[in-house]
């Protein structure tokens, strides 16, 4: 058995970057058996690994793929980590209103794995493309300021694996690939703000972010395990300068998540969603949603006050501008392809 699999059953050392080369080099090469890279996929499933474990493999990964044909600088990247409670797709309500404000947005994710509707599909049902590469991206945000980016930003060696163990359901990494997805995607943006739902993750992804010196990273979490920030409950962000910052709560006591559940129902997740981008989601729904984008305007720098970028982000949603973002790219993409692609 190769020496990956093997140490990450036995998690008697780490397993470090050259031992994860040589790793992806015979998945390339077809010189792995099938029991391997099942090995190797039931141990990330089950167990996170320990933080420089974790930071071989992402470093592996990052060092074989092309690096990013331009930067996009002065934008910032919104996304959550999965897991924790059931909420409707408040990252990507945060990402229209940010844009709305006047922040370059990017916003990255999947299709469901442990939410009810993932951004991937939201969009889907929205009508609004992802982009293929980071030349659409950089013309995306130019012409709207905010873009979506397909799955060209993660590495093929996922797929690799994903197809070694067929027909087993290689959905068995998702919950692992989803923890580690901030940093697994290629996005050369200034900003990163990432929601952390499971708090046990904190010590390995401050080891990681605390090591990525090419963009400013806020890791955000508090105690309902929501990854996002939520207006009713205290919030923690983490910051790859070694500094942490305190969100107090604007209702105190306010534990219920009832105003930021999804839909029961799959062909009505999109109109709710746009009955949040116009205020009517309800208090909880509007502050929350208010709060992350007014995160995005601060970690950016476009706005340096909190209570400010707040006010903003709400006038944004209640005044229609966030909606009326939505519906530009809509508009475009149905009258002949000319949206975010």
């Amino acid at each position: 058995m190769h020496e990956v699999p093997l140490a990450l059953l036995t998690r008697e050392r780490p397993v470090e970057q050259e031992m994860w080369r040589s790793f992806w080099d015979r998945l390339h090469e077809g010189g792995l058996r099938r029991g391997e890279t099942v090995a190797l996929l039931a141990s990330l499933a089950t167990r996170m690994p320990d933080r420089e474990t974790l930071h071989g493999f992402l470093r592996s990964l990052e060092e074989r793929r092309p690096r990013p044909v331009a930067r996009l600088d002065g934008a910032a990247n919104i996304v959550g980590t999965g897991g924790g409670p059931g909420t409707f797709n408040i990252s990507t309500a945060a990402a229209f209103v940010a844009a709305a404000l006047g922040v370059r947005v990017v916003k990255t994710g999947s299709r469901a794995c442990t939410s009810t509707c993932g951004s991937h599909d939201l969009l889907e049902l929205l009508g609004i493309p992802l982009t293929a590469s980071y030349e659409q991206t950089g013309a995306a945000l130019d012409r709207y300021g905010i873009a979506f980016p397909g799955p060209f930003v993660y590495p093929r060696e996922l797929m690799l694996l994903a197809k070694s163990v067929l027909p087993l359901d290689p959905r068995t990494l998702g919950r692992f690939v989803n923890a580690v997805g901030p940093f697994l995607a290629a996005m050369p943006v200034s900003y990163q703000l990432i929601g952390v739902a499971d708090h046990a993750l904190l010590p390995r992804l401050r080891y990681v972010a605390d090591r990525t010196a090419d963009r400013r990273i806020w890791l955000c979490g508090n105690a309902l395990g929501v990854d996002e920030l939520v207006s009713s409950v205290d919030n923690v962000i983490h910051v790859n300068d070694g500094t942490t910052r305190h969100l107090r709560a604007d209702a105190p006591g306010g534990t219920t998540l009832t105003g930021l559940r999804p839909v029961g129902r799959p062909d009505q997740v999109a109109e709710h969603f746009l009955d949040v981008l116009r205020g009517g989601g309800g208090r909880l729904a509007t502050r929350t949603v208010a709060l992350n984008a007014a995160a995005l305007a601060v970690a950016s720098g476009l706005v340096d006050d909190w209570d400010e970028a707040r006010a903003a982000a709400a006038d944004a949603l209640t005044g229609g501008a966030a909606l009326d973002l939505v519906n530009r790219l809509r508009a475009d993409t149905a009258a002949g392809g000319r949206g975010p692609r």
